[in-house]
């Protein structure tokens, strides 16, 4: 082999290392160099995230079958209403829900003033999404959004949305974007914020000068009330109103959509449905009929409150559950409340 040969086998075998070496270094199942991978790394990257940072992070992400089979198999999609009430009514959350607002009394104390939002309702969101801050997931954020941008059948051009929004947070928070965790959907922290939530709503409530919701519950605190102030939470209104009606449903009305309220209290009436206590007949509702466990039906309608609640997550069963998590946190408490009604279980047993 002649000199000459011998150098370019030597160029060839040192480029083949560096090859693998950028192999090895990306060796996740998302090629930031490639495809549609690529073309978001491009997008983030075009909005000022360090280029080299995002294809690390990308090139350690893996793929989850688990978050796509947790995806189709969430309780909001399978359960009726007794049974998603019996998951989030128990005693030991309303006790701890009472001593978490105890703990940061201060804290929410100056949500309610800044955002006219009850304590109790923000302690329920905590409640409800993580048990306050105890169980916040276990999948790799950066796991769960590549694989819900690039493989759900679905709903890819949202996550992928979501996944440049954690991409950009992790990169401006300064933390590694493969050491936090979140739920199979890419929420995050006490208040399982999604990441557009978190970069439009997160607040910097204790002034320390970030907003942490991962591990700062006060941060948590402000942040759920900013949430829902921004949504037009109405600080003197009701969530919902009971009402009385037949055994079974009317199948002419549209019940437990998690929008505006969309049906007349007089519509209601031909229906058959009445609120106990008195409404005007052209107020606007959103009729709900719960299951109870015996099979009959508990007549609620919504008001925009309740409709507040829903857009923090689009089921009329969490914005329920929220609710009465938050009036037994309040019975408990002894704390005079405007927001519900005083019949509000009288035929429900409470935790």
């Amino acid at each position: 082999m002649t000199r000459t040969s011998r150098s370019v086998g030597r160029i060839l075998m040192a480029s083949g290392c560096l090859m693998l070496a950028s192999a090895t270094a990306l060796a996740g199942d998302f090629d930031p160099r490639n495809g549609e991978v690529k073309r978001l790394v491009d997008e983030v990257s075009a909005e000022g995230v360090d280029r080299a940072w995002l294809e690390k992070a990308m090139g350690e992400a893996d793929f989850s079958q688990e978050v796509l089979d947790a995806m189709s198999g969430a309780a909001e999609h399978h359960l009726v209403w007794h049974e998603y009430r019996d998951i989030f009514l128990d005693e030991a959350r309303v006790a701890k829900g009472v001593r978490f607002i105890e703990q940061h009394r201060d804290a929410f104390e100056r949500a309610e003033h800044d955002y006219q939002v009850p304590p109790e309702i923000i302690a329920a969101i905590l409640g409800v999404e993580t048990r306050y801050g105890e169980v916040t997931g276990h999948h790799r954020v950066l796991d769960s959004l590549s694989t819900l941008a690039f493989h759900h059948d679905t709903r890819g051009d949202f996550f992928r949305g979501e996944l440049a929004a954690f991409l950009e947070i992790a990169y401006e928070q300064d933390v590694e974007p493969g050491d936090l965790e979140g739920s199979y959907a890419g929420a995050m922290g006490y208040p399982q914020f999604i990441p557009t939530s978190y970069r439009a709503y997160a607040v910097d409530f204790d002034g320390d000068g970030a907003r942490n919701l991962w591990t700062d519950p006060v941060d948590a605190i402000g942040s759920v009330g900013n949430y829902f102030a921004k949504h037009r939470w109405q600080g003197d209104a009701p969530i919902y109103r009971n009402a009385e009606g037949p055994a079974e449903p009317p199948a002419d009305l549209d019940f437990n959509q998690a929008r505006k309220p969309y049906v007349s209290v007089d519509r209601l009436r031909e229906a058959g449905i009445t609120p106990v206590a008195p409404l005007p007949s052209d107020t606007r509702v959103i009729p709900l009929a719960l299951e109870q466990a015996d099979g009959s039906y508990r007549y609620r309608l919504g008001l925009d409150n309740f409709y507040v609640i829903t857009r923090y997550n689009h089921s009329y069963l969490y914005a329920m559950a929220v609710t009465e998590l938050a009036e037994a946190i309040a019975e408990a408490r002894g704390a005079p409340t405007h927001w519900f009604e005083s019949t509000a279980v009288e035929s429900e047993e409470r935790p």
